[in-house]
């Protein structure tokens, strides 16, 4: 490989060696000192590249990508604050377990600690929050050095994805000449002939990564106390991009229809929406339920729980499963614990997918689990009240043109297309798609940033999402995380991804009408709701968006008029939230009380 100069083959031997691993896509925010991985990115046919001005959305753009398709995605900022940009997505692919690859460049060794500009210790810099860190060696047309290179870019690549998937980080220091400029002697004519890969194709490290599974006796302890039970419950939380792809969903309801058990399942886990679910009933077939959030308290407490994934969106689901006298058994490929509440009792270290493999196995040698045939039946009735109890009160509210947030999360999935890429934002409108989305035999693909759960970033998630398939994208958000994120907007034109954008208005903070701080005013409307009294038609215009106020009796038909359009359209709905609020309130009441009185029939 002949290179005009040491940061040159550096950055071509790194870039060259990622492509060979299987990199297809980068994200590059402009900078001088990054400049030989930027230009190695841009020559190189097998990576598209996104530019991005911003690196804070260009990191959360990176992030959605590598959620959607499950494959990491690079990132290459220049020194400095740059870097610190990225950590907010960082934080997010660490908690939810996103593979992506962090190429922060740096000043050479001598000027660091020394009041050099742009300069700070970017070495560990985003702490435990990575999978594995490492700062490259400084670029030299030197056989074991280049060995090393690739090595290590192989390796980072490998740690991606690895048995708990996320971010890694390599810094990569480089002296002048950042450009690919001629310099005599600083690249020997014959290094070519001597470069590290030669007479290998492919990666220089081909690394082969196994799943996680458990021995055939290993399974005893959970065939056993399923065999016994006799009232099942199967909670699927919201999953990690590798079992997103991985896990099977009609392997999961095969084992449930067979045991007798629901499935509680989080609208982010692969199984509230698919060609699994009955779309001639309006619910799930057999067992797959999504209204539970709404009346599970008022159901008896399992006795045997399967949990995969982390964990669920739903508060109530959550107090539930800690309040059971249950046997809980908790499915983690990495073998961490992910169970806030503390009251699991078995963890087994092992990727969903295949434990319910083996379960259906066991099903096919004969096993005859015991669940009593009142427990299901419970469940679907209390299923069957609550999207009934629902469509009449969006029914109803539409009559009385005050409808309330969680209608719009309904209509979005109701007549989402078929398939679609449906990202929803933090704060209400992930809860809101908790109660009030129906399953549905649709191939919906919903995402959401729940590892750390922030509002930063939400808008260039969605649309890094968006740029992995070719397939409607829809955006459900908050007015605040729009505002917060709205530098991500830029991406629309630059990245080439159009959405249709629901942006719910409720002026502030809604989320925190569900608190006690409501009662305490002051300080509760200036510094929790932080009303903001923003248009946001200014902001569609910045950035050549199409912008529509929408009356929220109006909603539904303006949606679909977005989805059959070309570009991006930006649907704005305004709410008071304190009234959204009490009527989720009421809804939930009415809710409880019908699924008590069945109960008690």
């Amino acid at each position: 490989m002949t290179a005009p100069n040491r940061a040159t083959l550096w950055g071509r031997t790194l870039v060259d060696e990622l492509a060979a691993g299987g990199l297809e896509a980068v994200c590059i925010a402009p900078g001088s000192r990054s400049t030989p991985l930027t230009v190695a990115f841009a020559e190189h046919p097998d990576v598209t590249v996104f530019s991005h001005l911003d690196e804070r959305s260009a990191g959360f753009f990176a992030l959605g990508r590598a959620r959607r398709t499950g494959d990491p995605t690079a990132l290459v900022c220049t020194s400095g604050t740059a870097a610190a940009n990225f950590h907010p997505a960082v934080i997010e692919a660490n908690q939810a377990r996103v593979p992506l690859l962090v190429l922060t460049a740096d000043r050479p060794h001598e000027l660091r600690d020394s009041g050099a500009n742009q300069t700070v210790d970017q070495v560990k810099l985003y702490g435990d929050a990575v999978r594995w860190d490492a700062e490259l060696p400084d670029p030299e047309a030197d056989e074991r050095k280049v060995r090393a290179l690739r090595t290590t870019a192989a390796r980072a690549l490998a740690e991606t994805a690895g048995v708990e998937p996320g971010p890694v980080h390599l810094n990569c220091p480089f002296r002048k000449p950042l450009e690919p400029i001629d310099r005599p002697d600083d690249v020997p004519d014959s290094f070519d002939d001597t470069l590290a890969g030669r007479g290998r194709t492919g990666p220089f490290v081909e690394t082969t990564a196994g799943t996680r599974t458990l021995e055939a006796n290993q399974h005893r302890p959970l065939v056993e106390a399923l065999e016994r039970a006799e009232r099942p419950l199967i909670v699927a939380g919201p999953v990690d991009p590798a079992d997103l792809i991985t896990l099977d969903p009609d392997t999961v309801l095969s084992v449930a229809e067979r045991l007798g058990a629901p499935i509680f399942a989080d609208p982010l886990s692969g199984v509230r929406f698919g060609a699994h679910v009955d779309a001639g009933t309006g619910s799930a077939r057999s067992s797959v339920v999504g209204g539970y959030d709404a009346y599970v308290e008022e159901l008896p407490d399992p006795d045997v729980v399967v949990r995969f994934g982390a964990s669920p969106t739903s508060k109530p689901l959550c107090h539930a499963l800690r309040d059971a006298d249950a046997r809980q058994f908790l499915l983690d490929p990495a073998g961490k614990w992910r169970e806030a509440t503390f009251t699991a009792t078995d963890l087994l270290a092992a990727s969903p997918g295949p434990v319910f493999e083996a379960l259906l196995e066991q099903f096919d040698d004969g096993l005859e689990p015991s669940a009593h045939d009142g427990w299901l039946s419970d469940v679907q009735a209390a299923e069957r009240r609550h999207w009934a109890i629902r469509d009449d009160a969006l029914a109803a509210a539409e009559l009385e043109a005050a409808p309330f947030e969680g209608a719009i999360l309904a209509s979005v999935f109701d007549h989402a297309p078929d398939p679609a890429t449906v990202f929803v934002s933090n704060s209400m409108p992930i809860r809101d798609a908790d109660r009030f989305a129906r399953p549905r035999d649709a191939g919906l693909t919903v995402l959401g940033n729940r590892g750390a759960s922030g509002i930063d970033g939400i808008t260039s998630t969605a649309l890094g999402a968006g740029s992995a398939a070719d397939e409607p994208l829809v955006l459900v958000t908050g007015d605040l995380a729009f505002y917060h994120d709205s530098n991500g907007l830029l991406a629309v034109d630059r990245c080439d991804v159009d959405a249709t954008v629901v942006l719910l208005d409720n002026d502030g903070g809604g989320i925190f009408h569900k608190l006690p701080i409501e009662e305490f005013e002051p300080p509760f409307t200036d510094q929790f709701k932080t009303p903001h009294d923003l248009e946001f038609e200014a902001l569609a215009e910045l950035y050549g968006l199409e912008f529509e106020r929408v009356e929220p009796t109006a909603f539904e038909s303006a949606y679909r008029r977005s989805l059959g359009q070309e570009g991006t359209q930006v649907l704005a709905v305004a709410f008071d939230a304190e009234a959204s609020h009490r009527r989720r309130e009421d809804l939930k009441d009415r809710v409880r009380v019908a699924v008590r009185s069945a109960l008690e029939e």
